[in-house]
This record gives C-alpha cells, structure tokens and sequence, in this order.
C-alpha cells in the first residue's frame, strides 16, 4: 500500500475506501503490487475466473468477507514477506531525565508538529516510532541509538540534538534525518525507511533493501504498521460520516 505522494505518505485515502475492508491481527504471508501502483499486504490468494481474491491482513467484523477481488492481469509482483523478529528489548537509560512524564497524546502533537514542518505524514513517523522504541523516549538499544527514534550519538550530534531522551528534541532530529533520506530516495519510502535502519550506504551498496533480514522485516513491519494506521483512520471517518 505504499505510493510516493508530495506528502510523503504510504496510503491515499483514496486507496484506503477502495480497501476499507480490510485487515486481523496476523502477520502477512504476501505483499501484492498491482499495476496501477496499489499495494497490499495478503494473507492468500485465491483465484476466481479472470479475477483473484486478495485476503488482507485485517481487523474486519466476522460478517465481512475479508478480501478484495481484482483482475489477474492487474497483479504485476508477489513478495513474501518475512515474519518481523521479536522488538530487541530495551533498557532505560539511568541519569538523563527528559521533561515529563509524556503521554501517548503529547508525543503523538510532536509527532504532528515534526511532520508538517517536513511535509511528512505524522503517521508514517509514528510507525518508525512504534519500530524503534515503542513509544519509550528513554530506550537505549545495545548498539547504543537512544529516544523515541533511536539516534545515534554521532547522528543526534550531527542534527543538533543536545538530549536524545527529551521527546522533542529527538522526535525534531529523527524527522529531519527521515527528511534527508526521503529526499535522497527520491520519496521512495521503503528505501527511505530501510535506510534508516541499516544506513544510506548499504542502500546505495545494494541498489535497493539491503539483503539483511532485520533490515528487510523492520521495512515489513513499519510498513504494516502505517496500513495498520491509514486503515483505521478511514474506517474512524467512515463510522464517523455514518452517524452525523
């Protein structure tokens, strides 16, 4: 489901009501690109005549038949799909306190802020932020990044960050790190979020995803957690227009 768009965002709406009848909490066997640029993630397919049934990843109602129907010759690729690994566990960093506590709602404002400063969808950033710390801004990984994004020391030093634990800061360096690297892929969002893992070098050195399994289910799974999101932000306005 993902498509370069000046807004930097891996779904339209448009897309989205086309699917609105998607995706249970499973993991995905399949991604499926069409032809016209459409992309999902499927648990199956199943053919039906000139036509396939598409079964996506989806938190639909029972009574829902779970899939869409396009035509065969409209498929143009099927990936499988790793099953991302488990979160490597963090540890909470000792003696450098953020300003706080933050809830779920004042980082998700930062997150809205950051985005429209760089023309990002706030969505998109609060995947990368769901992948990298859970929404901790104290987790440190055993390599060392830190915060809500996961900096670098050397990273978060070169983007002006001075405290990679205070939510803000590390949110505003992280956003203009994806800035650059979006901008260096052309809005290509999958280069852009594998290079934010694995480094622009590797991205460049294999002229696409790294052919690193953490590299390759940490796309996956910021890539089913945006969906996940644009999803439930299409079927929230439709309950919404349902009941004026």
């Amino acid at each position: 489901m993902i498509q370069s768009s000046r807004l930097r965002c891996a779904l339209t709406l448009a897309t989205l009501a086309a699917i609105a009848a998607a995706c249970p909490q499973v993991r995905a066997a399949e991604h499926v690109t069409l032809r016209n640029g459409a992309e999902f993630d499927c648990l199956r397919q199943e053919p039906a005549g000139d036509r396939v049934r598409l079964y996506l990843v989806s938190t639909a109602p029972a009574d829902d038949p779970g899939y869409i129907e396009v035509p065969t010759a409209s498929v143009l690729r099927v990936e499988t799909i790793p099953d991302p690994p488990a979160p490597i566990p963090s540890v909470t960093a000792p003696a450098r306190p953020s300003n706080g506590p933050f809830t779920p709602a004042d980082i998700r404002q930062m997150l809205d802020r950051a985005g429209a400063r760089h023309n990002i969808d706030a969505d998109l950033l609060a995947s990368i932020v769901h992948a990298e710390s859970a929404g901790n801004p104290h987790a440190v990984s055993r390599a060392g990044a830190r915060g809500l994004m996961q900096l670098m020391p050397a990273t978060a030093s070169t983007l002006g960050v001075h405290n990679s634990f205070a939510p803000e800061e590390n949110i505003s360096g992280g956003t203009t790190y994806l800035d650059q690297l979006l901008t260096r892929y052309h809005d290509d969002i999958r280069l852009a979020v594998a290079a934010y893992n694995a480094g622009p070098a590797a991205v460049d050195r294999y002229h696409g995803i790294p052919p690193y399994a953490e590299t390759r289910a940490y796309v996956a799974r910021v890539v089913r957690e945006f969906n996940r999101r644009k999803l439930a932000a299409t079927q929230a306005t439709a309950i919404i227009a349902a009941n004026p």
